[in-house]
């Protein structure tokens, strides 16, 4: 070997180029083509369309590495995973906030965690205004005091087990929808809001857990997503919303099913990445508003609220 191959010479830099190189190529080409990833072994896709927002922090060490190191074709290419994800999220980022008006409000809040009180959440939720309220991750022993605390602002409820659905206008055609689990993951029921009778979901799928012997454990979401698509897709109602916790990302190809047949409100009325958990220091978003039927005029995550989740409010307007 040469003492300028020793020091990083001439016949060094193809070498330094190719290692800065060809994960830089690899990182643009998951963020621009995630499903081309499989998803076996540990689900690793999913987990990594789930992260693709953080994938901002790989593409500054290895710009900051092609820097130190590297050489311009390196520093070059990796400026390409930079360009790909300013092209995927800056348009979010840089998007202003709508605030139209719409047809009425709707909120939802996974009130999991040991940080709150249904009191406490019923004075911010009335608070915000909302016209249809999802609450999640109601404990049990809870829900009669959270029936009492909304009753005078929500005089139409309906609650399963977790889930609770709270309502200035009447409901009917309430159905608690079995999604596979030991307890109901959806309820389905019909409002007369301004806006229309509209067809709401307020839904909880199953937690998902990262585990040493199965990696991103999504198995019992993934199939609880399918349920409700299915029951999404054969659903008559010209306007739906669904409220909730879908403890996903909806980059998630686990998700897609549902994803494909409703709009989400963040990509049409929210600005920047909308993210939602852990309520301290929010790192992804799993509580979404979908809507067929109606348009976002608004919507924005609140401030931490004492649950691990924070709530999304929305406003709607009518489409058909």
């Amino acid at each position: 070997m040469t003492r300028s191959t020793r020091r990083g010479g001439p016949g060094g830099r193809p070498r330094r180029t190719a290692r800065i190189a060809v994960p830089s190529l690899l990182l643009a080409a998951a963020l621009l083509f995630p499903r081309l990833l499989p998803n076996r072994p540990g689900n690793l896709g999913s987990l990594a369309e789930t992260a693709l927002p953080w994938s901002a922090v790989a593409i500054a060490v290895l710009l900051l590495w092609a820097a130190a190191r590297g050489t311009r074709p390196a520093m070059a290419a990796a400026l390409v995973p930079l360009v790909a994800w300013c092209a995927l999220f800056v348009p979010a980022l840089a998007a202003p906030a709508r605030a139209g008006l719409g047809d009425f409000k709707a909120l939802s809040f996974n009130v999991g965690g040991a940080r709150t009180t249904p009191e406490a959440v019923a004075r911010e939720v009335i608070a915000t205004g909302a016209d249809l309220v999802a609450l999640e991750k109601v404990p049990v022993g809870a829900v009669p005091a959270y029936e009492k605390a909304l009753a005078a602002a929500y005089p139409h409820h309906t609650t399963r087990n977790t889930l609770g659905l709270w309502s200035r206008h009447p409901l009917r055609e309430v159905e608690a929808m079995d999604l596979g689990g030991p307890w109901p993951h959806a309820i389905r029921a019909v409002a007369r809001t301004p806006g229309g009778d509209t067809a709401v979901y307020a839904v909880r799928l199953p937690s998902v857990r990262v585990r040493a012997t199965e990696g991103f454990a999504i198995g019992p979401r993934d199939a609880a997503a399918a349920r409700l698509a299915d029951r999404v897709a054969r659903d008559p109602a010209p306007r739906m919303m669904l409220l909730g916790d879908l403890n996903g990302s909806l980059d998630d190809r686990g998700l897609a099913p549902l994803a494909r047949q409703l709009e989400p409100a963040q990509e049409h009325a929210g600005r920047g990445f909308g993210f939602t958990w852990p309520a301290p220091f929010p790192v992804v978003r799993i509580d979404h508003v979908l809507l067929r039927g109606l348009e976002a005029t608004s919507t924005r995550v609140l401030p931490d609220l004492g649950s691990d989740h924070r709530p999304v409010l929305t406003e709607v307007r009518r489409t058909v």
